[in-house]
């Protein structure tokens, strides 16, 4: 198992988590130095907020504990950023996001075509982005989740 998938695994056991409470099952974890510094999962039903994203409740965890700027920490995320937590992870300027399965109606990738065109992009520059880590395993939670609701 290479370190991106233990990572992803740790983010999953997040998703599960919001699984369990009824709130669309997307996990994060952010790494610095191979050491997991946050754990998050979407929270938007609980605190009735729409910013309560678990890439959100990441980020706010792990600068509280080493400034706002995380260059050298990994987003773990099971579920591709919507363009609000893009934003968000830019300023935060990380330095790498893995993620699972693509969100093709909101992913932040669906907008980034249309910046790249323009030469812009809605990540810090410097930020790797991985993507397809465990996805199937990613994108079943996901689909377990909303043929429950239908």
């Amino acid at each position: 198992m290479t370190d991106d998938e233990k990572f992803m695994k740790a983010a999953l056991d997040e998703a599960l988590k919001a699984f369990d409470e009824d709130e669309v099952p997307i996990g994060a974890v952010i790494v610095v130095n191979g050491k997991i510094v946050a754990r998050a999962h979407n929270m938007t039903e609980r605190l009735n907020d729409v910013t309560s994203h678990a890439e959100m409740q990441a980020l706010t965890i792990a600068s509280s504990q080493g400034g706002k700027y995380l260059p050298q920490a990994t987003l773990y995320v099971t579920v591709e950023p919507c363009v609000m937590c893009a934003g968000a992870l830019s300023w935060a300027q990380i330095g790498r996001i893995v993620y699972g399965a693509k969100d093709i109606k909101r992913g932040f990738q669906k907008y980034e075509n249309c910046v790249l065109s323009q030469n812009l992009s809605l990540l810090h520059p410097k930020t790797k982005v991985v993507s397809g880590v465990l996805e199937a395993e990613c994108a079943d939670l996901m689909k377990s989740f909303f043929a429950k609701k239908r």
